[in-house]
Formats: structure tokens, sequence, C-alpha cells
């Protein structure tokens, strides 16, 4: 007799085997999405800006990105398509370090990338530590098929919220639906209690 195993089931997970959340599988290779085209983003001419909801504006070429204090960090990645991968090393800047002396009484955040991706994050998902410009993985510099030259780097949503190709963040009172949460995505991402769809 046959059994049925259904689809994404990988058997019992093996005694010390690292944790992952529910739905998940582990990858060893980095798989590549994106929405559409990969952007190809010439240094000489790449920004990156904050805008608050009053219009103030901060901004970096890539010459004064490159002189803020960097750090290296170790992350666990999620993808909204199930697979994920443990203990990658980025190196980047902190947001709280480019948010530092900014006011605003926002709540939210939308986040622009070249190519026109979009997404929206609490302005609480990017603060304290749980968010990162990264511009190198694994010890080189960020692939454009992986974002490059910067990426948002927040490991503790489904990598979609991760903008790829960063351009600005805009500070907004009211939440502004991204690219996927426009198209049935969860507004949240959380992959530890699984939002992946509204």
């Amino acid at each position: 007799m046959a059994g049925i195993v259904s689809p994404g089931f990988f058997g019992r997970r093996r005694e010390g085997a690292p944790p992952l959340p529910p739905g998940q599988y582990l990858v060893r290779d980095f798989p590549v999405l994106s929405a559409g085209p990969t952007p190809r983003v010439n240094l000489d001419t790449w920004e990156f800006r904050i805008v608050t909801e009053t219009g103030e504006k901060r901004t970096w070429d890539w010459a004064a990105f490159q002189a803020l204090p960097v750090v290296d960090m170790t992350v666990d990645l999620h993808c909204v398509t199930k697979w994920s991968k443990l203990g990658t090393s980025w190196r980047g800047v902190s947001l709280d370090t480019v948010l530092e002396g900014i006011e605003t009484a926002a709540e939210y955040a939308l986040v622009l990338s070249y190519g026109g991706y979009t997404t929206n994050l609490p302005l609480a998902d990017l603060l304290d530590g749980k968010a990162w410009l990264a511009f190198s993985y694994d010890g080189s510099d960020l692939t454009p098929e992986h974002g490059g030259p910067v990426r948002l780097l927040v490991p503790h949503l489904y990598l979609w919220k991760s903008a790829k190709w960063l351009r600005r963040i805009q500070f907004t009172i009211s939440d502004h639906p991204g690219f996927w949460e426009a198209r049935g995505y969860h507004n949240n991402g959380d992959p530890w209690t699984e939002e992946r769809y509204s």
C-alpha cells in the first residue's frame, strides 16, 4: 500500500537541527527571485535618501555612504516561497545610524528601490538593531542579482520586505501598501506566524 505524503513534508526534524519557521525548508544556495528586471545602478550616480513626512530630506552619495560606520552581521533569511537560508554573513550600515538625529512623528515607512519596487513596514521594524543597509554578502560586494549595490536587510520578516536596490525610505503617517502587499501578500510578513498572504 502506497503512503500519502503531502507537499512540503520533509519528515521529522533530526535532533539538533536548527529551528525553522513553520512551512520552511533549508537551502544551501541563495535563490534569486525578483519582481522584475535587475537594475544596474552606477555608483557614480547612486544615492540613498530618507524623506520624513514633513519633507525633510537626508541624502548620501556613494562616498558619503561608505564613510558611515560599518557593522558585520550574521542572520537567517526566510523567503515567502518557503526556503530558508541560515547563518548568512553581511556587511553594512545599521539603519539606526542613518536615522540618528532625524525627528519624525511617522509610524510607517515606504521603501523605494531603483527599478520601481516598493514595500511598506512599520517604522518600528526598522529601528533598534532590526534593519541594515547591506552592501556586502559573504565577503564580497553585493551583486545586482541579490540587490547590489545596497539592499535593505530586515531578517526578522520574510525576505520581500528586505528591498533590493535601495533608493529611498519615505516616512508616512498612514500605511501605504507596497508592490507585493497590494497584490495580496500579508502586510506584516512575520515568518514565525506564517504571515504569507492577507
